[in-house]
């Protein structure tokens, strides 16, 4: 007698659907691809103190250049009544306890100890000075070009608003300090695209040709490095003559700075162009018969931009304090021109800098924009190899 099978029959597996991006997918990303520039803005917005860098340094921009604009009073004009002024302080509420929507300042009057034949500053509660915002008060031309007369802020007369207070001519530090951003910025500037270039040029030329070229150039950048720094630019900016004219000091004293700030770039460019050389891509120019210069400056120099962009902005920083330290010295920059280094003169003399504090307030720009370039470049120089892992 036959049995009857009861196991059941085995069905064929069916074949799992796909996982893998479908074709509509695959061209909408086509459709949204990103440029470089696109990626690098897009990983740059990320860092939040790479944003406050840039725009730290965008408004120092805009203060040097528009300081006639900002500044309420004249800003080389000599006023020895009103030298050694503190800075006012804008008040909402007077001294009576009532308060204003319209911001004031009040009069200032000073009083010497007959024994010390010190002047001590108070404010004259009696006599209230309102601010206007776009006022049109002193001529200077905009840019150097227009002529106008419209400020930021003004007060009334008589009355006299000096936001961080008088040097020892009587003129006006907050706009004085907007005028020396247009030569320490421009000035570190130049210097460093100046030595952006030369480390440039040397450092991708010594690491593509190799042998003897770069065994030559690495040892001239070492007699470059042995000299110290300081005391080289102390002894150049010393000798330059004082009866130039403004452009010619301006000129020379970049040139000075961009003198010994080479060397480092030039050996971080000279190392990525050793690295980069063996690559396939460098290979197969070569092999195409692609000439030296199209493979220096089509291939090899924008993938070094990381590290220039890293060198440029630790340059300025380290050209503005280079600066400013040779000015408080006396030999950097000199009149007519100004800078926060020479601005910051007045704080040599210790009985001086005791009485009167404000003078050190030139100081607050050099800090600022030393940490607005050091914070731009620290995102600068992430966001500039967006294909790195993240």
């Amino acid at each position: 007698m036959a049995t009857a099978t009861t196991g059941a029959l085995s069905r064929p597996e069916q074949p799992s659907a796909p996982t893998g991006p479908t074709l509509e997918q695959l061209l909408e990303v086509t459709e949204h691809h990103e440029s470089y520039f696109q990626l690098v803005w897009r990983r740059f917005r990320r860092s939040k103190i790479s944003i406050i860098g840039g725009l730290i340094v965008i408004t120092l921009m805009v203060l040097a250049a528009l300081a006639e604009f900002f500044s309420p009073n004249p800003i080389d004009r000599d006023n020895l009544k009103d030298a050694f002024l503190p800075p006012n302080r804008i008040h909402l509420i007077d001294a009576e306890g009532n308060f204003s929507f319209r911001p004031f300042v009040y009069g200032i009057v000073g009083e010497m100890d007959p024994k010390t034949f010190q002047v001590t500053w108070k404010e004259d509660t009696t006599k209230k000075y309102y601010l206007s915002f776009f006022v049109q008060t002193w001529p200077y031309k905009l840019f150097g070009i227009f002529p106008t007369n419209l400020h930021l802020v003004g007060v009334e007369e008589p009355g006299r608003l000096y936001m961080l207070g008088t040097d020892k001519l009587g003129r006006d530090l907050w706009g004085k300090a907007c005028q020396a951003g247009r030569v320490s910025l421009t000035m570190s500037v130049f210097a460093a695209l100046i030595s952006i270039a030369v480390g440039s040029i040397v450092g991708v030329v010594s690491g593509y040709y190799g042998g003897r070229v770069d065994n030559a150039l690495q040892r001239f950048v070492e007699f470059v490095n042995a000299f110290p720094q300081l005391p080289l630019w102390m002894a150049l900016a010393s000798i330059v003559p004082k009866t130039a004219d403004s452009f010619t000091i301006f000129v020379i004293m970049s040139c000075i700075f961009a003198l010994l700030s080479w060397t480092t770039l030039a050996r971080e460019v000279r190392g990525k162009v050793l690295a980069l050389s063996q690559t396939d891509f460098i290979l197969a120019a070569k092999e195409m018969g692609a000439s030296d210069s199209r493979i220096i400056f089509r291939h090899l120099f924008p993938n070094t931009l990381s590290h220039v962009i890293v060198i440029l902005t630790l340059s300025i920083p380290g050209v503005i304090l280079a600066e400013s330290f040779l000015s408080f010295l006396g030999i950097g920059i000199q009149e007519p021109l100004t800078s926060w280094g020479l601005l910051m003169r007045n704080a040599q003399n210790l009985q001086t800098l005791s009485q009167q504090t404000w003078i050190l307030m030139p100081s607050a720009f050099i800090i600022l924009a030393v940490l607005g370039f050091n914070f731009l470049g620290d995102g600068l120089r992430d966001a500039a190899d967006p294909y790195a892992s993240r």
